[in-house]
């Protein structure tokens, strides 16, 4: 059984660019994560809140500038033995027009429309599966407190990446917290078994 490096995409490999509050805004939604507002919606509302969320979905998938050292990173995960996955709360057909557009490969991808999302485990424990990946050596990498909760509680390591950003109240919670992608090589390569 082998490892993996399961990444975020938005703010993790490209740079921040979705503005939550504006789709908020948007949408009519107060406060608070989006998708779970939107499973409380009736038929109608959650239709017209896709609608909102795929069109700014897309304007990322565009617009958004991958983090340097972004595609050197999973090519170095690759290369020291690790299976490679995206996990994202974005739709599939989205994710995979960034990977296309920008030459990210990985093994794996599983986004909203493949089951329990972010922050619950069961989305990380399913990419260790389907890439017969032992959980207690794989990482979990990730710029928001969500991903670190879902890499936490399925037994992962997790990796906070900032960028350029404040660091967060939550950064604690994760193993590591870095600010370029480079730093994540060594982590991975130093602290087998870390999860």
């Amino acid at each position: 059984m082998q490892a993996a490096v399961i990444f975020d995409l938005d703010g993790t490999l490209t740079k921040p660019y979705l503005d939550f509050d504006e789709i908020r805004r948007e949408i009519g939604i107060a406060s608070g994560p989006i998708l779970e507002a939107m499973s409380t919606m009736t038929d109608a509302q959650r239709r017209r809140a896709e609608i909102i969320v795929e069109r700014h979905e897309w304007d990322a998938a565009e617009n958004a500038e991958l983090y340097e050292h972004a595609v050197e990173t999973l090519t170095a995960c690759h290369r020291l033995g690790f299976g490679v996955a995206i996990l994202t709360r974005n739709a599939r057909v989205t994710v995979e027009h960034v990977l296309k557009k920008h030459g990210l490969v990985v093994d794996a991808i599983r986004t909203r429309e493949d089951g329990a999302i972010k922050p619950s485990p069961e989305p990380v424990l399913s990419l260790c599966r389907e890439l017969d990946a032992d959980p207690r050596y794989s990482w979990m990498v990730g710029d928001f407190l969500f991903d670190i909760l879902s890499g936490k509680s399925a037994g992962t390591g997790t990796v906070l990446m900032i960028g350029d950003q404040l660091q967060p109240d939550y950064a604690s919670q994760a193993d590591f917290v870095i600010r370029k992608l480079a730093e994540l090589t060594a982590i991975v390569t130093n602290h087998r078994g870390l999860g």
